[in-house]
């Protein structure tokens, strides 16, 4: 054999013995992620996403969502105690200047007292967290003797019923007839100056008066939603 030949065999020989060297340094294959993968999975499983914000419960025509809140003195007042009663929530806080227009020159001055002397049920509700305006017994009923509130002041300190109603303004205001279905959701009038005055170039509305009179009359609420004015409800973060 020629050296030339011996040579060729030679690199032959090598070059086979170095593959299969490689292909057994390789590992065998498997079904695993790569190992990027396995990192965002783990990073997944130790902090899982945060859950969806709860949504609001109330809407016009449907079931006004039920709560049991605190009055002033400690007594738990449910909404559905007062079920085959048409009931007016208002969300309330005394250290809020429209709360203190609406209830000393506004629309707010008497008609809790001439609507509950037609057997409406009027509840106030504060959704003031910890530590925020308006917050507290002793704030709130300061505020109850201020605007000889005759209607229950209710703590919702959590903020959960608020945030399940929506209300985002005080005073905010709802209307719940007699069934236990939500018919109104907005603002107290159309007077956003809190003041109770005709807007300029229009006729004064009290949007809330009215869904009272059509409900009483037994006809569908001419305006069931309005956009409500005021302060913001004083939630925690």
């Amino acid at each position: 054999m020629s050296t030339h030949c011996r040579s060729a065999l030679l690199c032959a020989i090598v070059a086979t013995a170095c593959a299969r060297s490689g292909d057994a340094a390789k590992p065998a294959p498997t079904n695993a992620p790569e190992p990027g993968v396995v990192a965002a999975a783990a990073s997944s499983a130790k902090s899982p996403a945060p859950a969806a914000a709860p949504a609001v419960a109330a809407d016009i025509g449907r079931p006004a969502p039920d709560f049991a809140l605190p009055d002033l003195d400690g007594h738990t007042v449910k909404l559905s105690d007062s079920l085959g009663k048409i009931v007016v929530l208002e969300w309330f806080n005394p250290g809020c200047p429209f709360v203190n227009k609406t209830h000393t020159v506004g629309q707010l001055k008497d008609l809790a007292n001439r609507e509950m002397a037609k057997g409406v049920v009027w509840l106030a509700i504060n959704s003031a967290a910890p530590g925020k305006q308006g917050y507290g017994v002793d704030a709130n009923r300061a505020g109850k003797a201020k605007f000889n509130l005759p209607h229950p002041v209710l703590l919702d300190e959590s903020g959960a019923v608020g945030h399940s109603y929506g209300a985002a303004h005080t005073p905010h205001l709802f209307v719940i007839d007699a069934k236990g279905v939500l018919v109104y959701a907005g603002a107290i009038d159309n007077s956003p100056d809190g003041e109770g005055e005709s807007p300029t170039g229009g006729k004064l509305v009290n949007y809330v008066e009215q869904a009272l009179e059509d409900v009483r009359a037994g006809k569908p609420v001419r305006a069931p939603r309005t956009e409500a004015y005021g302060c913001g409800v004083k939630y925690g973060a």
